[in-house]
């Protein structure tokens, strides 16, 4: 048996293929919806995919079970709690199935999920190695997932039942089982996850904080107090992913769309994406757009600002990085892609069409404006725990993902607004929404708390008030 892991940096991702040598057969857990990178790899190894496994419904992207299944034959194999409205195979605690000379049995899990399973995966051809957990959503890399994912009415029930699975079903395996998570890093899944995406049963006995806590209501008033907020595209995940996803066979193509159409379509509803770097956008951007720049989060922060569902069209400077967009756009359930602006934004300019700018500033202007009595408002766009941990005095919280909705009234439309992050990027989307929602004298800060440190600001520390951050 061998396992080849494959890592989504941006969603915290990474699924799994567990391939059997000897019979030259393997099966995918927890895959991505853009499956040609694991058909890629099985082909390369020379073995061909007979299984999806699902861990559980997931709430951060899109399953490329159907998908898989479609082009292969693969069998999918999930809960039989998960109730899914396609052809599976349903399993329950304790089910055994095949995969060449790899057996693979079924550990029910719940806690991140009700319908939640891991899955025990052992070599029998090699019966003295120790055997391979799949943990997906339950036994992280120094943490555990949080248990909202269903609303906060079930948060700590479920949490709960995450503290028995641990404990039942995880924690009596031996310390040299391997454990490949679904969530790592940089997952909204997850209670603070380290950076690594494997570990083992002892490993984490002896370091994990959430193991060695004394009972389930400890372990819960732990979790309650590590889970920030999370993309407001989750909410539309469960029910699409326990439905069935369309199938799309092959990666979509994106359409060539003139200036005018752009502008037309625009002030038809279509959610337009300016995928430039926070500086390009400053200097000449479309009034209205989403600046959401390219980068491996990219996916997360247009789920986080684009209204799930909307028709998309994408701003970038070349069209070398429209197939990346599209995976990750895909990966999260943005399907209706409309085109892009043919020519991009010097497209745009050549053609008349009016154009917005932005002023970028540095930290220590924005002190200097600061001390000299400037009426400059700075909006600290960051989640609320980086905020508690440190931020500049006197400033506004509103989390990047909460501006699409929150109440702005507050806020004036005649004094001049800065948002600010840690780098630019989450400043800059914060910037473009408010500019939809009918603000002008936007500024964006292009460094962080540490940069203010440095220009000689004070920072505080202390906790957000509930009705300045996103809701999850």
């Amino acid at each position: 048996m061998r396992v080849r892991k494959f890592v989504d940096e941006g969603l915290g991702n990474s699924a799994h293929l567990v391939i059997s040598e000897k019979d030259g057969v393997a099966a995918l857990i927890d895959p991505l919806r853009d499956v040609d990178q694991y058909l890629d790899v099985a082909r390369r190894e020379g073995v061909r995919i007979t299984h999806v496994f699902e861990t559980h419904i997931h709430n951060d992207f899109v399953s490329g079970s159907r998908e898989l299944a479609a082009l292969t034959g693969a069998r999918i194999v999930a809960s039989s709690d998960a109730c899914l409205e396609f052809d599976h195979h349903a399993v329950r605690d304790g089910d055994v199935l095949a995969v060449g000379d790899v057996s693979i049995t079924v550990l029910a899990t719940p806690g991140h999920t009700p319908e939640h399973v891991s899955y025990l995966a052992r070599d029998m051809s090699r019966p003295a190695e120790p055997p391979v957990l799949f943990s997906g959503g339950s036994l992280l890399v120094g943490a555990v997932s949080r248990t909202d994912m269903l609303g906060h009415e079930h948060t700590t029930g479920l949490a709960h039942q995450l503290y028995q699975s641990l404990h039942e079903k995880i924690l009596p395996l031996d310390d040299g089982v391997i454990v490949h998570p679904t969530y790592g890093a940089g997952s909204f899944c997850t209670a603070a996850a380290a950076a690594e995406s494997t570990t083992t049963i002892g490993r984490e006995r002896r370091s994990n904080p959430f193991l060695t806590l004394p009972d389930a209501k400890a372990f819960t008033d732990r979790i309650l107090a590590s889970m920030p907020s999370y993309p407001t595209y989750f909410h539309s995940m469960r029910a699409l992913n326990r439905r069935g996803p369309r199938v799309f066979g092959d990666l979509p193509r994106l359409t060539p769309l003139s200036a005018h159409d752009v502008q037309t379509r625009q002030r038809n509803g279509d959610a337009v994406v300016d995928m430039r770097s926070v500086h390009d956008y400053a200097r000449t951007h479309i009034r209205g757009v989403y600046n959401v720049e390219l980068r491996p989060a990219f996916a997360a922060w247009v789920g986080w600002v684009v209204p799930f569902g909307a028709p998309v069209i994408l701003i970038s400077d070349t069209t070398e990085v429209h197939e990346y967009a599209v995976r990750q756009l895909i990966r999260i359930g943005y399907d209706d892609l409309r085109g892009y602006l043919e020519g991009g934004m010097s497209a745009w300019v050549r053609a008349g069409l009016p154009v917005e700018r932005s002023t970028v500033l540095t930290m220590r202007e924005v002190r200097q404006r600061l001390d000299r009595g400037d009426p400059l408002i700075v909006v600290d766009v960051r989640q609320a725990h980086e905020w508690a941990a440190g931020r500049m005095p006197q400033v506004e919280l509103i989390e990047a993902g909460a501006l699409p909705d929150a109440d702005l009234r507050h806020l004036p439309h005649d004094r001049p607004i800065a948002t600010h992050c840690g780098h630019g990027q989450r400043a800059a989307t914060g910037s473009s929404v408010l500019e939809q929602r009918g603000y002008r004298n936007l500024a964006i800060i292009t460094e962080g708390v540490d940069d203010w440190r440095k220009a000689g600001g004070p920072v505080q520390q202390g906790a957000p008030s509930d009705r300045q951050t996103a809701p999850a």
